[in-house]
């Protein structure tokens, strides 16, 4: 059976009315009769009938409605940033859509194209590990669509953003390593490519000169945050001649993947490895033994991101919507330690 959706012509001809009478109906224009609004009204309740909000929108230069585009869905980090975002942009009227890249670059194209083509008021983003080029977001500045990027942002655009400081949070997890004894601490790095990755690299190596600790190139991998390279590369580093006793990693997927790793070797966390992950995602919590990790606030990320797309979206209504030296939002961190690095003691 062909399905179709209800219009308000449909209602019209029913009721042998004007198309114009009816949306008058429905948006309440006090113009409109009451009996005739309450046939409209009680018709349109029989029909099904749904306003097209996106056609609204084109009328009006505005739809109500913001893009949400997020990397992955693996860990619970991105999920918990967009139920931030929702809080917000739902409260101020906003309709949210939530588009997932699955870590690829055309995916990423093809979803900012989409967005733009449902004529979204603004876009919240953090873009994925393939992403080099940056002209479709370029695309959407100068077709006057607010952006605000958040945990990974570019550095060719002059974008608002939210993030943590990667630096400082990677150093003083290192820096925890390295006062329970270890020395040998290798790191799993994600792609040189993203800027968080590279300044969670650079407070690792900070931590080790800081303390006097010479780097080794054997005890540092870049990968590009796929599970399988992270059971190759740890079963690298547990070969080694004399392997690592410590592990910090890029983000927690990483770090629980490297666990079982090490499980499987028959050795011991952390007597024998000790393990650091980074975001404090759900499962770190979980797992056994629990995960050291670096909290990031992901509910306060989404919140601060839509409160900053909202000020844009209301500079833009003003006409006041200027290109300018963008706003970044630095919000703080926290070494949660469980007993991947400190065992009980009984």
């Amino acid at each position: 059976m062909k399905s179709k959706y209800t219009t308000i012509i449909d209602i019209a001809k029913q009721l042998n009315i004007s198309k114009s009478t009816v949306s008058r109906a429905l948006t309440g224009h006090p113009n409109v009769k009451e009996h005739t609004r309450k046939a409209v009204l009680e018709l349109a309740s029989t029909m099904e009938y749904q306003r097209n909000s996106l056609a609204l929108g084109f009328s009006k230069h505005t739809t109500h409605t913001i893009g949400i585009m997020v990397p992955e869905f693996m860990s619970t980090y991105f999920p918990s940033v967009i139920v931030g975002v929702q809080d917000v942009m739902q409260a101020a009227g906003y309709n949210v859509v939530i588009c997932q890249q699955n870590e690829s670059y055309e995916t990423e194209v093809d979803n900012m194209k989409l967005l733009l083509s449902y004529r979204v008021d603004g876009i919240i983003v953090s873009h994925t590990k393939e992403t080099r080029n940056f002209d479709h977001f370029a695309l959407a500045q100068r077709r006057g669509v607010p952006l605000v990027f958040f945990n990974r942002v570019p550095e060719e655009l002059n974008v608002p953003n939210v993030i943590v400081n990667d630096y400082e949070a990677a150093f003083q997890a290192v820096e925890h390593l390295i006062s329970i004894g270890r020395k040998r601490i290798a790191h799993l790095a994600g792609p040189d490519a993203l800027v968080n990755s590279r300044l969670r690299r650079q407070g690792y190596l900070d931590a080790l000169k800081k303390h006097g600790i010479p780097y080794n190139p054997d005890l540092v991998l870049s990968y590009d945050l796929t599970i399988e390279k992270v059971k190759i590369y740890m079963k690298h580093f547990l070969d080694l001649g004399t392997p690592p006793d410590a592990l910090f990693a890029i983000n927690d997927p990483t770090a629980i993947a490297a666990m079982e790793v090490v499980k499987a070797k028959g050795l011991r966390i952390p007597q024998d490895i000790a393990i650091v992950g980074f975001s404090n995602d759900l499962s770190a919590g979980l797992v056994y033994p629990g995960l050291t990790t670096v909290a990031q606030p992901t509910g306060e990320i989404g919140r601060m991101a839509a409160e900053m797309l909202l000020q844009e979206l209301n500079a833009k209504v003003k006409n006041d919507y200027t290109i300018k030296k963008a706003p970044t939002t630095q919000l703080p961190t926290k070494l949660i330690i469980r007993e991947s690095t400190v065992a009980k003691t009984k």
